[in-house]
């Protein structure tokens, strides 16, 4: 990889890591000649990698205002929750039979790591690439709100070790029971956790 491409992979990968872990506020203006800046680097791959976190739908563009994060609602985070409890009950639809290849038993310590992950064993048992790519779209999108979950919800890494165990042990029923508990209590909770999203 020549050098360009190595400064390119590099701000792409940390700009995406500050939004993902909630650092960038919703709404926030994201200017390109201030992250430049502070990553050490040249505003032309900065600019790339905003027009390439635009295209993830992780940032957008107002008319003659620039790049933005995307305004978090209370409305538009239920619509993410419920798609992805409907991702979930589609991918297992299309489980092969038998066991699972990978076991829950090995995820991650970090909640927001482990939680992602959790979510990639269900696409990781079926055969369907498409799955893999709509976990991982919806796990970037629900990041943020995942990282202010942890400032409204208790329990959260008991219930996930509760799903994982049933991920590895129950049938598919008693699993997708536990996945839409697990989204009906933040359907329950999106008003303080959109609050919890514009702390600081």
């Amino acid at each position: 990889m020549n050098a360009a491409g190595a400064t390119a992979g590099r701000v792409y990968d940390a700009l995406k890591l500050c939004i993902l872990s909630g650092e960038i506020l919703p709404g926030e203006r994201l200017e390109p000649a201030a992250i430049a800046d502070q990553l050490s680097s040249s505003v032309t791959p900065v600019r790339d990698a905003l027009h390439r976190l635009e295209g993830e739908r992780l940032v957008y563009t107002r008319a003659n205002e620039g790049f933005h994060l995307p305004i978090v609602t209370e409305p538009g985070l239920r619509d993410l929750y419920v798609w992805n409890a409907q991702l979930i009950r589609l991918i297992a639809r299309a489980w092969s039979d038998g066991p699972a290849t990978r076991s829950a038993d090995a995820l991650p310590i970090d909640l927001h790591r482990a939680t992602r992950a959790f979510f990639e064993l269900f696409a990781a048992r079926s055969s369907n690439a498409e799955h893999r790519e709509q976990v991982d779209h919806a796990s970037d999108r629900l990041a943020a709100a995942r990282v202010a979950e942890a400032r409204v919800l208790d329990g959260l890494e008991e219930e996930l070790r509760g799903l994982a165990v049933l991920f590895d042990h129950a049938g598919t029923t008693a699993v997708l029971k536990g996945v839409d508990a697990y989204h009906r209590r933040r359907l329950i909770a999106t008003p303080r956790i959109v609050r919890a999203l514009y702390r600081t």
